[in-house]
């Protein structure tokens, strides 16, 4: 019997990297939305080789305004703040601070060959 490894890049569930927008498209510590794989996601580029990305819906509101959230941190933790209600979110983890039972969704990014790519 053979055993064959499939790498866990091609597994059924694995993320795909999906090209999101060029780095000089964006603004220093100001979010823009972006539409990957009919998911609306929210881009906020700290430096030139930091990139997040997070859910543009508010978990608190269901409202699409996170790429319009404030830019802050916590300590060495990269923030953003809903627009809406001041909810404050780790933008590395989607930890809520100010309310433990909300979660924003986060998305690995990586720069490559001068594009923003988002694993959806």
């Amino acid at each position: 019997m053979t055993l064959t490894l499939t790498p866990a890049a091609s597994a059924p569930n694995a993320p795909s990297w999906e090209r999101a927008c060029a780095v000089t498209d964006l603004e220093p510590s100001w979010g823009e939305a972006a539409l990957v794989r009919m998911k609306q996601i929210a881009l906020f580029l700290l430096s030139p080789s930091e990139v997040y990305a997070v859910c543009h819906r508010d978990p608190h509101t269901d409202a699409y305004v996170m790429a319009r959230g404030i830019v802050g941190s916590r300590g060495d933790r990269p923030t953003i703040a809903s627009p809406l209600h001041k909810e404050v979110y780790d933008l590395g983890t989607g930890e809520c601070f100010t309310d433990s039972t909300l979660f924003l969704r986060t998305f690995q990014t990586r720069i490559v060959g001068g594009f923003i790519e988002v694993a959806v």
